[in-house]
């Protein structure tokens, strides 16, 4: 996503026969892109309130989403690896005896919510 929003907001600084890519120097202070016409582009890419006018928040996001995908499916994977099902809070506090001590999660488990 961040390919085709970096390309699709290039400002032109070379000719036609050379990459746009020839456009930079590292390290320079000016933009190369355009950030209303990457706003305009990520509005229509995914919709039209998705879009960022602050470039810095638009970067925090991109970074940030794989993240945090990256972390879902760690959890995903982990919860499948050792068969955790759902959360069951059925008796699940007993003393060193073995009785139950109930909590307002056993009442909230026989309301069938």
């Amino acid at each position: 996503m961040h390919g085709s929003l970096v390309t699709s907001s290039l400002i032109r600084e070379t000719t036609e026969n050379e990459s746009a890519n020839e456009g930079y120097r590292f390290g320079q202070e000016e933009e190369t892109y355009n950030i209303v016409a990457a706003h305009g582009y990520f509005g229509r890419l995914i919709f039209q309130y998705a879009s960022f006018n602050n470039s810095r928040s638009l970067h925090f996001i991109l970074a940030a989403w794989p993240v945090v995908g990256i972390w879902f499916t760690a959890l995903g994977i982990s919860t499948m690896a050792f068969n955790l099902n759902g959360f069951n809070f059925n008796q699940s506090v007993v003393d060193s005896q073995g009785r139950v001590i109930n909590t307002w999660a056993d009442i909230i488990n026989r309301a069938n919510l």
